[in-house]
């Protein structure tokens, strides 16, 4: 089996409401275990051209999995359009009821009766049990293929997916060989440098049999490298010395690999020094404390985060007199305020972040260019550290350049690393 279609469900899909995240994650994760999207489409809350797009669907396909209309309101139909188009009655399914029942009272709640909808599967059907929701997944033979109905809930289909569907998958398909995809998280360098950087590398597909993709997504760069094997071992071998090779080429711009992010590898080195920060923000809504706070160690880490926009509500709370106040943005201004708010917080470091982005030059009215000044500094036992950098575009993307570069600097420089490498998005 080859051909899998993924059907996605739901007038705010069709719409454009909700982004529809979840045929992405599908798509990606069928990818990386070694099978193949054939087709890929969405339907909105439709019973007629539901049917329809089922039936096509398994005259098409080798397998199919649809995704939504599993909960407890009248707009959700797959278990009734999936037992009309197979010819099949919707019959209760006692187990899964109780299940449901039993979800709320451990809550301290009544089930509303509204939910029993949700225990109505087509007949023949197998449960493909939800762990953390209501949303009762069912694989269904239509017209000889199988499809593979999922809630659209992302979180309850993630494990699902993962934990049951794809191994169904490969089972179904004979796919034997074993997949694993490496990631690389940079920032500072843009797709097309990092293709040139990584150009010639030995064992990188088509000849060698790892696959190198990258994906954008400003600020930062993921480098992807995918590879099957029949074992791990064979995995290790064809993957090991190209991601050795990719992360010696890349060098200082990886800020974090596979499931870490910048945040954390800072909460990282945070930790492992013993130390703390406290950190002062224009111009960012607050993005840098709030990353570092989602991190579950970082609360602890973070004595103290400041934001305004305003120069003189940063000096009031780094402590620092009117006569010392200073009414330009520059790298002493920031070391100046970082200082204060350090020995205000008793913080071992300090971040500040001073941005002024500039509104539309005369000669530059019918685009959306600006121009962000940003001004770093780090302050900590050792002597002071600074970094200026200049970014050019939209309000957005200059804003998140600067938190982006504010954190990496933090990174680098809590990790012995260069803060003032050059990147591609600033002028010089």
């Amino acid at each position: 089996m080859t051909r899998i279609e993924i059907l996605c469900t739901g007038d705010e899909i069709l719409t454009g409401k909700t982004v529809n995240t979840n045929y992405s994650f599908m798509a990606r994760r069928l990818g990386e275990a070694g099978l193949v999207v054939y087709r890929g489409s969405t339907v909105g809350d439709d019973r007629e051209t539901l049917v329809a797009a089922i039936l096509e669907a398994a005259a098409r396909a080798d397998a199919v999995v649809v995704n939504g209309g599993l909960g407890p309101t009248v707009d959700d139909l797959s278990q009734e359009v999936a037992a009309e188009a197979a010819g099949v009655p919707l019959e209760l399914d006692h187990g899964w009821l109780k299940r449901m029942e039993g979800y709320y009272s451990s809550r301290g709640r009544v089930m509303p009766p509204t939910n029993r909808k949700q225990a109505m599967l087509p007949a023949g059907s197998e449960i493909l049990h939800n762990p953390i929701g209501t949303a009762c997944g069912f694989r269904l033979s239509i017209g000889g293929t199988p499809f593979f109905f999922t809630p659209g809930v992302p979180r309850e289909l993630w494990k699902m997916f993962d934990e049951i569907v794809i191994p169904q998958l490969k089972s179904l398909s004979g796919v034997e060989t074993v997949s694993r995809v490496k990631r690389f998280h940079s920032f500072g360098i843009g797709e097309s440098r990092a293709d040139e950087m990584l150009q010639g590398i030995p064992g990188v597909a088509p000849d060698g049999g790892v696959k190198l993709g990258f994906q954008s997504h400003y600020p930062q760069l993921e480098t992807k490298l995918m590879a099957y094997a029949v074992g791990p071992q064979e995995l290790d071998r064809k993957l090991g010395p190209v991601e050795s090779e990719v992360r010696r080429r890349l060098g200082t711009f990886v800020v974090a690999e596979d499931d870490q992010n910048l945040e954390q590898r800072i909460i990282d080195a945070l930790r492992h020094q013993s130390a703390s920060l406290a950190v002062m923000e224009m111009h960012s809504g607050g993005s840098i404390s709030s990353r570092l706070l989602a991190v579950p160690e970082g609360g602890p880490l973070l004595r103290l985060g400041v934001v305004s926009r305003d120069l003189g509500q940063l000096a009031d709370a780094a402590g620092l007199s009117v006569g010392e106040r200073r009414c330009t943005l520059d790298c002493e201004t920031a070391v100046a305020l970082a200082e204060g708010l350090r020995a205000r917080c008793g913080s071992t470091h300090a971040l500040a972040l001073l941005a002024c982005i500039d509104g539309k030059s005369e000669n530059d009215q019918q685009s959306n260019q600006r121009r962000g000044d940003i001004f770093i500094a780090i302050v900590s036992p050792s002597e002071p550290v600074t970094r200026t950098a200049t970014l050019v575009g939209g309000h957005r993307w200059i804003r998140l350049g600067a938190i982006e570069l504010g954190l990496d600097c933090l990174r680098r420089h809590l990790y012995g690393l260069p803060v003032d490498q050059r990147i591609d998005f600033e002028i010089r």
